[in-house]
Formats: C-alpha cells, structure tokens, sequence
C-alpha cells in the first residue's frame, strides 16, 4: 500500500441468512480469546496453505472521471503457496487501452502506449501492492486486514455481537486504529468489519475502509487528492483448518495535477484449489 502512495505523491509532483448449524457454540467467548484464537489459526492456515496449488484470476481498471474505461486488464496465473512466499506463473493476458475514442489491444502487462503512461505505471503498482506481496503466501498484504497477531497491536476491536453467514455462526468485529497510531509507515489505516467462523475462528470476510487523510497542504499545493480507498476480502474453507482468499476487491479515488482523474479498481478470484504432490499440475484452459 505504501508503494501506491508514494506514487501517487510522485505523480502529483509531475449475505444470505441460513439456520445456524447443530454444533455451533452455545456461549460467546470474550473478545480477546476469539482475537487470541484468531492470530494463532492465521499461523497455521498459513502453513497448510503451501499444500495447495490454484488459479488466480484478476480484473484491473482504471476509469476516468467520465466514467469511461482508460485502461483494463484482465489476468490468469497459477499460484503455488511456499513456505516463505509464493510462485505466481502469468498462464493467459488480455490487456486493451483508450485513446481519442478508440481501443487497442496489448499483450502483457506494463505496456506503455506512450513515453508518460500514468494509467499504465499506477495499474501495474495497484496489482503489484494488492496481490503480490511475497511476506503473504496469498500475495495480499497482512497490513490490508489487521487480523494476524502483530497486526492486531496497532488495532482497537469491538465485538458487535454474533450472525449467521452462509449457514455458519460469525462473530461480527469492528476495528479502528489505536488513538494517534493512524500512520503510513507501519500500515495502521485501516478501519472496518471482520466476520469470524465461531467453529474453527478463521476470517470468512473482512471488509476495510482507509482512515488516513492526506494532508491539507498537500491537497493545496500539489492538487493532489485521494479518496474511496477500500477493500473486502472473502475467505472459503477449502478443507479442515484451511482457508483461503476466494474473492478480493477494492477501489480508490484520486485526482493529479493537469485535471488527471481515475478510479482504479481490482476485482481477484481464487479458484481451483489442488493437493500438490509430485504429479500435480494445473493449468488454464487453451483460449480463456
């Protein structure tokens, strides 16, 4: 996130409701065990992850301020979890750009069209920063959604109560930076809602919203701004004590110098998860 930011600075100087299953808890544990419980399951989901290979689909945007698309992308990798990082293979691009009313095609992604591309170079960092950070076995960012134990630190949680969600009981949490700790450089931003499973208290969806403000006198005397900054992740069960990221998405606002204005937006799918094992191989179908 903070790579997004910094170029933008750079740029600007130039649920359906189910019945709750049998076993679900009787009583609400306390807030902090469920955040204790939480933090110690993100460890070990993130370990079972490297068991598993999948495909990850992506649609990036970016939109003028008229609503027109100046830019998309649509992405197909193969993602193998390791146990530092991730491998993400590019298995299919199809990338098209806006010009004087008229689209053309592009085969790869960072294309520049022209010497200054700012759709291109601001696209390539909003994919680069929300999906590929290689700390993550997921590629997104642990400091996008507070819930890991270090994370948690730089964090006030409220526990709002409890919910079906998909046919499972969720406990409903709000969080919001600790007073005076809203700062770029350590992540803590964010304020949102996480859903957590009450049977095996993983995240099912986190929803966040960015609560640092860009300062005045930036906004003045670069005529920079960004706003609508936002993401919401849904988690799926893939098998006992595994979890993965299924769907992913997110906006932001900004607006430059020289009347420049986008919408960029993200949309991520995680699909097709396989057992990995010395025969395994997965692959995206010839023309998709």
């Amino acid at each position: 996130m903070r790579n997004v930011l910094v170029l933008l600075a750079a740029v600007a100087g130039v649920a359906a409701a189910q019945d709750a299953p049998k076993d679900a808890p009787k009583e609400t544990p306390s807030l902090e065990e469920i955040l204790s419980r939480v933090a110690r399951n993100q460890a070990k989901t993130l370990d079972a992850r490297t068991g598993y290979v999948y495909n990850q689909s992506q649609l990036l945007r970016m939109i003028r301020g008229n609503h027109q698309v100046a830019r998309e992308e649509h992405r197909d990798y193969v993602v193998t979890p390791k146990d530092r990082g991730f491998d993400k293979k590019l298995a299919h691009f199809e990338g098209k750009y806006e010009s004087h009313g008229e689209y053309t095609a592009f085969d790869k992604p960072g294309y520049h069209h022209k010497s200054l591309d700012l759709d291109a170079d601001l696209l390539e960092s909003f994919s680069e920063d929300m999906t590929d950070d290689h700390s993550s076995r997921d590629g997104i960012g642990h400091d996008l959604f507070p819930l890991t134990y270090h994370q948690q630190l730089k964090y006030d949680f409220k526990l709002e109560g409890a919910r079906i969600w998909e046919g499972r009981e969720v406990y409903r949490l709000s969080f919001q930076p600790k007073p005076k700790s809203v700062h770029i450089e350590d992540g803590a931003i964010w304020k949102g809602e996480a859903l957590i499973d009450a049977l095996e208290y993983q995240p099912v969806q986190v929803q966040t919203q960015m609560v640092w403000k860009m300062p005045l006198a930036v906004k003045t005397l670069l005529g920079t701004n960004i706003s609508g900054l936002g993401f919401t992740v849904t988690y799926g069960r893939i098998a006992e004590g595994v979890w993965f990221p299924v769907s992913y998405g997110g906006e932001f606002k900004f607006r430059g110098v020289f009347f420049y204005e986008r919408t960029a937006t993200i949309s991520l799918r995680n699909t097709n998860f396989q057992r990995t094992d010395v025969t395994s191989h997965i692959a995206y179908a010839t023309g998709q």
